[in-house]
């Protein structure tokens, strides 16, 4: 449901939106003993569907306890077991110290809000005109399909084993298939039923590309946010530099520029906005650099590293080819280490379309240059508990710093592309052949390929979200239009490609800070 501003859309806003006032606006939590998350929850409803039809509700069932588990995964905190009322005081210390901001798991099904939807099925609707050919029973290998008194197909769901043999040759198309949504969307099979039929993550499977969060039309499945945490940040008076994705353009507004989106940003409490199409140019230079001394000399091919939900599906489901991922550090981790490197004393808070990206600065590797990771989604939440109206921002600061490839970065093929240019500058000669896939699902197609030894000689482009970057878990726009917008500012770059970025220059010594 990207780019459709359904209630579940518009829920999730207010509550990003009341947890930064929250922040901004509440000076001394810890004495706020009266304050309940239910008092805020209760807010919450009443604006979305008004007092009398509140009140009609009585407030007592499912919609308290879904917004407030919601109002807890966006202060950073965990699902309640117990979901007796409970003081938002007595956790809310919890959310505000600490190196760790939040616990693990980052994703999670709110109990309460799921509707325990039916698993993959196939049924026969009325649309069944009792055909003579009857070509469902014929497919059918497991003798499932019967017929009623009046000659119409049914399905022995007992007997039936979900192969959709029957679904793909009925001529009237009067065989449907039912399946959970967030199941549908999860590329990794991460998605299971618990003892009550309720929906329920696989840990070990979920690599937290945020897909079922969209997917589910009951708002039940959320990721844990970093806005109580930042807002915290910025008013204790630290540095926060705000790093902002290549597919940031248009998220907020058609036409609001980078200076703009720069100058609204600041008002927000920030004391700088950088793009993280420079680090894309880093990571584009590092990655051709490696597929020139890599392939085919060492290994048979070389995917992309940039997608935090690709690369761990990737490394979970071929662990054979995980050594065929590149090294580079992302686009994510060059610009917070890069900004880390030239000014001292600063959080860096990256902003993006990606909930992946949350899991990806967990890792060691990078948990020292990326302090923050928030969705444009939370951050419009922001913009609208500050009062910020972006659409009056007349002018800002803008930028020449990024190539034209880096911030192609957020479409697909963008990745790949930006270091096939890189690979031709440095050995013209090189053959480089390139494949993506959007889509945990296909990007397991491709990596199947390249196990057969049918991808050779290839760099191999992985998204795990339709359109790329554009198409995240955390965007605001329609995948098409985001990734127009995208083309239209990547075109305005004075620099076209990634070689002529001005910081290749401090690339090793960022490099070195690893070892």
């Amino acid at each position: 449901m990207k780019g459709i501003n359904t209630n579940v859309k518009k829920l999730r806003r207010k509550i990003f939106k009341e947890i930064a006032k929250l922040a901004y606006f509440c000076e001394d939590y810890s004495k706020k003993e009266n304050f309940k998350i239910e008092d805020l929850a209760k807010k919450i409803v009443n604006e979305m569907l008004g007092e009398k039809e509140t009140k009609l509700k009585n407030f007592n069932g499912l919609k308290k306890e879904t917004v407030c588990e919601m109002l807890r995964l966006c202060m950073g905190l965990s699902l309640r077991e117990n979901l007796e009322n409970e003081e938002v005081s007595k956790d809310i210390e919890k959310a505000i110290v600490g190196e760790k901001y939040y616990e693990l798991p980052l994703v999670n099904v709110i109990k309460p809000a799921c509707n325990a939807c039916a698993e993959k099925m196939f049924f026969v609707t009325n649309a069944c005109e009792g055909c003579l050919a009857r070509p469902c029973k014929e497919v059918c290998l497991k003798d499932a399909i019967y017929f009623d008194e009046n000659g119409k197909s049914k399905i022995d769901q007992e007997k039936c084993v979900k192969c959709g043999r029957c679904f793909s040759v009925c001529p009237y198309s009067a065989i449907a298939k039912r399946e959970r949504p967030c199941a549908f969307a999860c590329g990794v099979d991460a998605i299971g039923s618990d003892e009550n039929k309720k929906a329920e993550i696989n840990k070990e499977k979920c690599v937290s590309c945020g897909s079922c969060i969209v997917a589910c039309p009951f708002g039940a499945i959320g990721d844990k946010s970093q806005i109580f945490q930042l807002i915290y940040a910025i008013k204790a008076k630290e540095d926060v530099v705000a790093c902002v994705a290549p597919a940031f353009v248009g998220q907020f507004g058609e036409n609001l520029s980078f200076g703009k989106v720069k100058k609204a940003l600041k008002m927000l409490g920030f004391c700088d906005v950088v793009e993280v199409s420079i680090g894309a140019d880093l990571c584009s230079f590092g990655e051709a650099k490696e597929f020139v001394e890599k392939v085919p000399l060492k290994q048979p091919f070389m995917a992309t590293s940039c997608c935090p939900a690709w690369s761990v599906m990737a490394k979970k489901n071929f662990k054979d080819l995980k050594e065929y991922i590149s090294m580079e550090l992302t686009p994510m981790a060059f610009t917070g280490r890069l900004i880390k490197n030239k000014r001292k004393n600063v959080k860096v808070a990256f902003i993006g379309p990606c909930s992946a990206k949350k899991l990806e600065a967990f890792r060691k590797s990078v948990r020292s240059d990326i302090d923050f990771v928030l969705t444009f989604e939370e951050v419009m939440g922001m913009f609208e508990a500050k009062g910020v109206n972006l659409s009056e921002i007349e002018t800002g600061e803008e930028e020449e710093k990024a190539s034209c490839d880096g911030r192609r970065f957020a479409v697909t093929n963008g990745v790949a592309n930006a270091v096939f240019e890189c690979v031709k500058k440095f050995n013209p000669s090189k053959e480089i052949l390139l494949d993506s896939a959007q889509g945990l699902k296909d990007c397991k197609k491709m990596l199947l390929l390249a196990k057969a030894g049918k991808r050779n000689g290839y760099l191999l482009e992985g998204m795990a979200c339709e359109g790329g970057c554009v198409g995240g878990p955390g965007t605001l726009k329609e995948i098409n239009k985001a990734t127009r917008f995208v083309n239209e500012f990547a075109e305005k770059s004075l620099k076209k490609h990634a070689y002529e970025s001005d910081y290749i220059k401090d690339m090793e010594e960022l490099l070195d800070e690893e070892n």
